[in-house]
Order: structure tokens, then C-alpha cells, then sequence
């Protein structure tokens, strides 16, 4: 399907498709991205043959950096030339032209025999660099401006010749020798270019100016936008997100060999993984930008590869601490698993920057796309041809590898200034509201009302995202239209995306369980105090985290809450991976991984906050049910998988040396903190692009201070810290436990049964306490637990390990049930005391906050079960004294219970004796599955 338009600034009507393209477009887009992968494939061959130039014709470090930096030279320099006269003659013969001269420059490569010669020929082989500005002015002249950000990003793409040159390449000259690479290439350039111009049309406005007898624009005419202060400061932006690109793509080969000693086939293997993502995701960055405007993009673009910079530019550096024992000593340094993890973060980022930069170009200059995009894609250019210099010269001055991201980390802090003051001085000289500034700002005068960002909108079915993704502003789950029209599945994506990162907050937070259990196989000499110590502070950490997170949500806004509090997770995972590798890692070190294990405890808070906003009373039992389930279930996924991965050699060599046990066993206990490092850094990503704010999750805490007067608060903190805090300790101490008591049984195998257990138990049973009240079920639970916990004393001195497993899995399923009852209790309570006396909604809203409260109180018991096992056996030599307690606690969970609830007169006694017991389903509780 086509129609005629009037195309503005085009002139003549032009036939255009359904989708605003020009006839051909899409035939021009994917010719155009496959001839510059091939153009950027042989543009950066001295990456790799250049190692092998080096090492036959004994070049320097200068004449090495010299030879590699002159085809990124010439293809910088010449890109506003080739850019403008693709405006003025089209771009589909220069494009052409300019492969058939690169090959025959790259053949030439082949045949010199002196340095000189070689510089020549590399002056040829930069042309296919210059190919980019022909590209851009070539592709955007066949789309629409609301979709040239799209098929800029997927033109872009071709940056992955850089990947292809590095996978490929290596094991061509190690076969062949570097003079095949230089053929071989030269002939597929050859081709391409033959290709390319058979099988492409002309763009629009050469076919218009032809049909129409226009002149183009004259030579110097093209040069006058380059007086516009904006187009260097895209220039800059350009400089790093491309120019570092470019210039880490050819020293990273150099810098994995230098620093962690890799031959030069699995260095460019390793280069290649930066490459790759680095250019194929820049097609989702031109999606992105076309979605939700380039500067949104580019802040987050400058933001991440801040960090990502700061953290490669720190040095491998030791510590020593004066301590109360002596010196402890210890060093940091990041490994290649971390390494190549950040590179790939880089990568990504600088990938979206780069589709954000010429995202702005057509729709602002749109008939000088050639000109601007030349000079903006020249400084990017000449980026990755100054960039290696001064890597090289930062060695030699300061004999720090790292000083070349320490470089990039103040270019990119330079770019991030200059755009962020930019930015601000036009949105206050525009005096509008800040909802209504469109996503350029610089071009408001030529922005369309479409492109305008509309403010806080309410979320129509079907209807595509603001440009500015505000939150949602309008959201009414109790109405029955809106919900089945569109509140539903916003809903339900927001609770899977929570629940998937949930499940990884719990399984971090719990991973210690497991880990301390095998550290003395490898070699660390700890005492049974100290690893039960190990053991119990992600219990400590993750409970007082709780308490804060709860009100963070507000604060931030549950979808950028949720995804840095996941990707907080990453540190915790790649310190364990480093720290057990090496037996001679200081205790305290341990110490500061256990408690940084802790994230994950107090990700619970904040994620049942934002789940509970999202739906009706009617599911928002079943929502907060599957979201803290299915979180739980995190911990025997652990506890299950975590004692298999140790065992393989899972990431190869990138994930380091394995250990060797006392019984002769091959170990990685790394595996325990890289194995989570992928799905986390999936989760943070599902989390930022999928989820959504709501403006009304808004709570005041001093409406909530009213609890701490309650005494009901302290009694439910007191009964769930028996229910929770025993499943949630039970599982952090357990493994330890049961391998300390029963070293003759491989028990690590079995342990992730208990925690199942205790989340199938609590999910399968809700109903008995909305059937016979919370109250009575809760007494039966207190005196369930009385009876596992006598039972495993009693099988603990009989030797019995079977008998011992079947009682902590009684325990387990009792704490299990007893989640839900005593969740089932706070409403009721808080309807026959506080709902009695205030007005409507009162009860409900501090039952909410009472529920939150309580699960952070009760997740202390993460802490106090381990520490209270290191601290009998530690006194005692058996953990008898700390079972006692625990029978001792549950005695007086059961005695509060039936006191104060249960008994003819409590408070719940007659309320559970009604037919229409009080549904859990109906409290807006933002911890209330647990």
C-alpha cells in the first residue's frame, strides 16, 4: 500500500508507503548496513594483522599505535567531504566508490614491504571509515522523522564488522598469514560494492532535484550549520560514545594481552564481546530514541558508562590495615570475568548513545544531514584515531594500564555536564512547565505538537507510551471496566517482571547459607563461630534494610527502585566470585560480603510495596501471594542449584582457576557469585524497560507512626518473628548446621528441600486460616513447632541424620502455614480495635503499615538463628543450648497467642467463630504475603 504526500521541506509529492517510507526503503537499509559492516570490518584490520606487522617487521609502540591509528585518520578526516557530496550527487554512487578504492588500498596492504608503504596503503584503507557519513545521508533520506532514529540505529549496526574483523581474522592469520586477511577482505569489499550498487535505487531527494532540474546546494553552503555551537557539542558526544568505541575496539586486543596475559586469539575473541554489543544493540538504541526522545537516552547512555568507566580506571591495588592481631592485608583488583561483564555494559550503553546522537541530526538539519552528520561522525572518527595515542602515552607517563578508562571516565563526566547545563539554560528560557518541554528542546520552534511531551497521562488500552513515559497518573484497579480494558495486563507485567527479581534478591541474600558451608573444604581456616557469623549477617543487614526500603518506593518510584535495587545485587555476586578464590582473603572481607548479601533481604519490602498498588482488593491477595512465593522459592533455588554449579567449570576460563578440596575434589566456588551475575544484570534491564511508576503510590510516614503506639504491633512482630524468622533463619542456618552435625552425609543436597518446603506449605494453606481464623491457626502451628524442635534434639543425640531432616522439614512446613495465618490475623485485629473508633479506611491503611513493619522486625531472625548455633556450639560444642531457646520462644509465641487471641474472651475468639471469617485479600498490605 502506497499514497502520495506532500513531503515538508521536499517540495514535489513524493510516493511514500503506508508507514511514511519512501519506495525502496527498506531494499537501501539493509544493503546500506551490510556494505558498512563490510566497510567497517576492514577498516579496523590493523587491530589484528597489525600484531602480526609488529612482531615481523619489529615495529615500536609509536610506529604500532601509528600504523593502527591512520585508517581511522583518513576515514574521519574525509567524512564531511564524502558527507556533502552525498547531499549534492547521492549517495548511492559515493558509497560505491568509495568501497571499490578501499579494496583496492586494502589489496595493497598485501604487497608493501617497508613501513612507509604500509602508512600509505592505511591512508587508502581509512576510506572505508568515511563510508558512515554517506550511509547516514543515504538512509535517512527514504524514512520519515519519526522513524529515522530506527533505521539510523539499524544502519549503524554495521559496527559489528569490528566484531567479525576480531573473530575471524585471528584464525585467518594464524592459518594464512596477515597478507590472506588484507586479500581476502579486499576481495569481499570488492564485491560488496558491486552488489550494492546493483541492487539499490537512488534516495527521493536526488530522484526530486533530478525530475525537477535543481541545482544542489553549493560546496560552502553546506558548511553553514557547522557554525551552530550545538552541532560540536553532538560532536562531542559523538567523540566518546563512537570515538571510544573505535578506540577500544583496536587497544583491547593490546590491553587483554598486556594485563591478563591471553594469546591473540582469545584476546580478539574477548574484544569481540564488547563489538558485538557495542553495534548490534544500537538498532534498539534508534527504537528507543524514536520511542522516548535521544536526551533520555543519552542521559542514561553518559550516566552507566560513567560508572562503568570509574570502575575499569581503578588499579590493581593492595591494602594493608593495622589491626587489633596484626596487619591484615589484602589487595583488589578486577578479574576478567568482571572485566569483560563491565566491557559489555559499556558496550551496550554506548551503543544506545550512539543511534541517540544522529537520532537529532535529520531533525534538525534536515537538508544538511550530510554535512552535519560528516562533521559530527569526523570528530567521532578522529576519536578512535587520537584515543590509542594517548592510551599509549598514559602507559608510557604513568606505567598504569588503566589509565585509559581513567580517560574516558573524564571525557564521558565532560559530556554529561555540558549536555545536563545545556538542557537546563534552555528549559528556563523557555519558561514552560517542565511536563510540557518537548524532547529537543533546542528545536522548539520547529517541533510539531506530536513531539511535544504531553505530561502525566492516563493509560488508555492499546495506546502507545508517552514520549516521556511519565507515571501513571490515572489508575483505578476497583473499577471493573478499566481494569479489563487496561489496568490488568499493565498489572500482571509489573508483578512477573517483580516476581523474576525478587526470586534473585532472595537467592543472593541466602547464598552465604551455602557458601560458609563448603569454605573450610577449600582451605579457609575459620572457626565455626565465625562462619556461623558468615551465615547470620545477611540475616542482620537484609532485616534493618527492610526497614528503609519500605518507604522507598514512594521516594522513587517502584520501577527505578526496583531496578537499582537489583542491579545492587551485582556487587554482592562478584565479590563472592573473587573472594573465595583465593583461601588467604581476610575474614573481614568476608564479613563485608555478608552484609552487602543483605540487599537482597530488604529488596522484599520495597517490591510488596509497589505490587500491592497495582491491583484490586479482590487479587491483591493472590498478586502479593505469588510475588512473596515465588520470591521465597529463591532460596531453595539456591540452595539446589548453587551445589551443583560449584562443581562445573561453568564460565571456562573467564571464570578462574578451580579449588581443590581436602578429599581430592574439584571445585569453583566462584560459581556461587558469577552464577547470578547474568540474570541480575537481566533483571535490572526488565525492570527499567518494563515496569511502571504510579503517582499515587505515594504513603506519608507519619500517617503510618501510629502502629509504634499499637501494643498489638510489638505482640504481631513477636508472633511473626516465630513464623518468618524461623523460615527465613532456619534456612540461612541449616546447611551449616546439618553439616557441622552430620559431616558423614552429603546433607548440602537436601537442604534446599526446607525452604520449598516452607513456601509450598505457606502458599498451599491460606485457606485453612481464612476458613477456621488466623488465631487458631497459629496456635496449632506454635505448638507444631514445639514438637519438631524437641524432635530434633532428641534425633540429634541419636545420631539419626533421617530422623533430624524429617523434623527441620516438619519445622519448615509449620513456619510455612504460620506465614499466612498470622498475615490473616493483623487485619482482623486491627478491625476489632482500631476499626472502631476512626473512620473508614484507617483500619486498613495501618494494618498495611503494621504487616510491612513486621516482616522487617521478623526477618532479624536470619541474624539470631545461625548466631545463636555459632554461639552454643562455640560454648557448649553442641547446638542443644540453641534448639532449647528456640523450644523455649515457641513456647511463649503460643502462650501470647491463646492468651491474648484465642481464648473464650480474646480478641479473635468470637470474630473466628463467624461464618464470613475476615478475607486477607481485602488489606492493601505491601508485605502482607509473607
Amino acid at each position: 500500500m502506497s499514497l502520495q504526500v506532500d513531503v515538508p521541506g521536499r517540495g514535489d509529492a513524493v510516493t511514500m508507503a503506508a508507514d511514511g517510507s519512501a519506495p525502496g526503503a527498506a531494499r537501501a537499509l539493509w544493503a546500506s548496513t551490510l556494505a558498512f559492516t563490510v566497510c567497517f570490518a576492514v577498516w579496523t584490520i590493523f587491530s589484528i594483522i597489525g600484531l602480526g606487522l609488529k612482531a615481523e617487521l619489529g615495529l615500536t609502540e609509536t610506529q604500532f599505535g601509528l600504523l593502527v591509528g591512520t585508517p581511522v585518520l583518513t576515514g574521519s578526516l574525509v567524512r564531511l567531504v564524502l558527507g556533502i557530496w552525498s547531499d549534492q550527487i547521492g549517495g548511492r554512487r559515493v558509497f560505491a566508490v568509495v568501497m571499490a578504492l578501499a579494496a583496492i588500498a586494502t589489496f595493497l596492504v598485501s604487497r608493501a614491504e617497508t613501513y612507509p608503504q604500509l602508512l600509505a596503503a592505511a591512508l587508502g584503507v581509512g576510506l572505508a571509515g568515511g563510508a558512515f557519513a554517506v550511509g547516514v545521508s543515504y538512509v535517512s533520506r527514504f524514512y520519515p522523522r519519526e522513524r529515522q532514529g530506527a533505521a539510523l540505529g539499524v544502519f549503524g549496526a554495521g559496527n559489528v564488522g569490528a566484531a567479525v574483523t576480531k573473530f575471524l581474522a585471528p584464525f585467518v592469520m594464524v592459518a594464512f598469514g596477515w597478507e590472506a586477511v588484507a586479500q581476502i577482505w579486499a576481495g569481499v569489499l570488492l564485491l560488496t560494492a558491486v552488489l550494492f550498487f546493483l541492487s539499490t535505487k537512488e534516495d527521493p531527494d536526488l530522484a526530486r532535484r533530478r525530475s525537477a532540474g535543481v541545482k544542489p546546494e553549493p560546496f560552502l553552503a553546506q558548511l553553514k550549520p557547522l557554525a551552530n555551537i550545538q552541532v560540536w557539542r553532538f560532536a562531542l558526544y559523538y567523540f566518546f560514545v563512537f570515538g571510544a568505541f573505535v578506540a577500544l575496539a583496536l587497544w583491547l586486543p593490546r590491553y587483554l594481552v598486556g594485563v591478563y596475559g591471553l594469546d591473540v586469539k582469545a584476546a580478539g575473541m574477548l574484544a569481540a564481546f564488547y563489538s558485538v554489543p557495542a553495534s548490534l544493540f544500537r538498532i534498539y538504541g534508534g527504537r528507543l530514541s524514536d520511542r522516548y526522545g535521544a536526551r533520555k537516552v543519552l542521559y542514561w547512555t553518559f550516566g552507566v558508562s560513567a560508572l562503568c568507566t570509574f570502575m575499569l580506571s581503578y588499579p590493581p591495588t593492595d591494602y594493608v590495615i593495622h589491626g587489633v592481631q596484626g596487619p591484615i592485608a589484602f589487595s583488589t583488583s578486577m578479574g576478567l570475568v568482571p572485566f569483560v561483564v563491565t566491557i559489555f555494559v559499556l558496550g551496550f550503553f554506548m551503543s544506545l548513545g550512539k543511534a541517540a546522537v544522529f537520532k537529532h541530526i535529520p531533525v534538525y538539519y534536515p537538508q544538511h544531514v550530510g554535512a552535519v552528520g560528516g562533521v559530527v561522525g569526523m570528530v567521532g572518527g578522529l576519536g578512535g584515531f587520537v584515543l590509542p595515542l594517548v592510551f599509549g602515552v598514559l602507559n608510557d607517563l604513568t606505567g598504569v594500564w588503566t589509565s585509559c578508562f581513567f580517560l574516558l571516565f573524564l571525557l564521558v563526566g565532560t559530556a554529561l555536564a555540558w549536555m545536563h547545563v545545556a538542557v537546563r539554560r534552555m528549559e528556563i528560557r523557555s519558561g514552560a512547565p517542565p511536563e510540557a518541554l518537548p524532547e529537543l528542546p533546542e528545536m522548539e520552534a520547529i517541533h510539531d505538537p506530536a513531539r511535544v511531551g504531553p505530561g502525566p497521562q492516563p493509560l488508555a488500552a492499546g495506546g502507545a507510551a508517552p514520549l516521556r513515559r511519565p507515571p501513571i497518573t490515572e489508575w483505578r484497579p476497583e473499577d471493573p471496566v478499566f481494569w479489563r480494558a487496561a489496568g490488568r495486563p499493565v498489572a500482571r507485567r509489573n508483578l512477573w517482571i517483580s516476581t523474576y527479581c525478587l526470586l534473585l534478591a532472595f537467592a543472593v541474600w541466602m547464598v552465604w547459607s551455602v557458601v560458609v558451608a563448603r569454605l573450610p573444604a577449600v582451605g579457609f581456616r575459620f572457626t565455626p563461630d565465625q562462619l556461623f557469623w558468615l551465615a547470620a549477617l545477611p540475616g542482620l543487614s537484609g532485616a534493618t534494610l527492610r526497614i528503609f526500603y519500605a518507604f522507598l518506593v514512594p521516594i522513587f518510584g517502584g520501577r527505578l527502585w526496583t531496578t537499582l535495587s537489583t542491579a545492587s545485587l551485582l556487587v554482592p555476586a562478584f565479590g563472592i566470585g573473587y573472594a573465595v578464590q583465593d583461601p588467604g582473603t581476610p575474614y573481614l572481607i568476608f564479613v563485608v560480603l555478608a552484609l552487602l548479601c543483605g540487599l537482597g533481604g530488604g529488596n522484599f519490602a520495597s517490591s510488596m510495596a509497589n505490587i500491592s498498588f497495582f491491583f484490586p482488593k479482590a487479587e491483591k491477595g493472590s498478586a502479593l501471594a505469588l510475588n512473596a512465593g515465588l520470591g521465597n522459592l529463591g532460596v531453595s533455588i539456591m540452595q539446589f542449584v548453587v551445589p551443583i554449579a560449584v562443581t562445573l567449570a561453568l564460565f571456562g576460563a573467564l571464570g578462574g582457576e578451580g579449588q581443590t578440596t581436602g578429599a581430592g575434589e574439584r571445585v569453583w566456588m566462584q560459581n556461587a557469585g558469577f552464577l547470578w551475575v547474568p540474570f541480575v544484570i537481566a533483571g535490572a534491564i526488565l525492570a527499567w524497560f518494563g515496569m511502571d511508576d504510579l503517582a499515587s503510590a505515594r504513603a506519608s510516614f507519619a500517617e503510618q507512626a501510629t502502629i509504634f503506639q499499637r501494643p498489638h504491633t510489638w505482640l504481631m512482630c513477636w508472633l511473626y518473628t516465630g513464623t518468618f524468622g524461623s523460615f527465613i533463619g532456619f534456612s540461612a542456618g541449616f546447611p551449616l548446621l546439618a553439616k557441622l552435625a552430620f559431616p558423614e552425609v552429603e546433607s548440602l543436597r537436601y537442604v534446599f528441600l526446607g525452604p520449598l518446603v516452607g513456601a509450598a506449605s505457606r502458599a498451599g494453606t491460606g485457606w485453612l486460616a481464612d476458613r477456621y481464623g488466623g488465631g487458631r491457626i497459629t496456635l496449632v502451628v506454635f505448638l507444631g513447632m514445639i514438637a519438631a524442635v524437641a524432635g530434633m534434639v532428641w534425633f540429634l543425640h541419636a545420631g539419626s541424620f533421617w530422623g533430624f531432616f524429617g523434623m527441620v522439614m516438619l519445622l519448615f512446613f509449620f513456619s510455612g502455614v504460620g506465614n499466612a495465618s498470622t498475615f490473616q490475623m493483623i487485619p482482623a485485629i486491627w478491625r476489632e480495635t482500631v476499626g472502631r473508633t476512626t473512620p473508614p479506611g484507617v483500619a486498613d491503611r495501618e494494618a498495611a503499615a503494621v504487616i510491612g513493619f513486621t516482616s522487617a522486625i521478623a526477618a532479624f531472625g536470619a541474624f539470631f538463628i545461625p548466631k545463636a548455633y555459632g554461639a552454643s556450639i562455640a560454648g557448649t560444642g553442641a547446638a542443644d543450648a540453641a534448639l532449647w531457646g528456640f523450644l523455649g520462644f515457641y513456647v511463649t509465641c503460643a502462650v501470647l497467642t491463646f492468651a491474648v487471641y484465642t481464648r473464650p474472651g480474646g480478641l479473635l475468639h468470637d470474630v473466628e467463630r463467624r461464618r464470613s471469617p475476615v478475607p486477607p485479600t481485602t488489606v492493601p498490605a505491601p508485605e502482607g504475603s509473607r
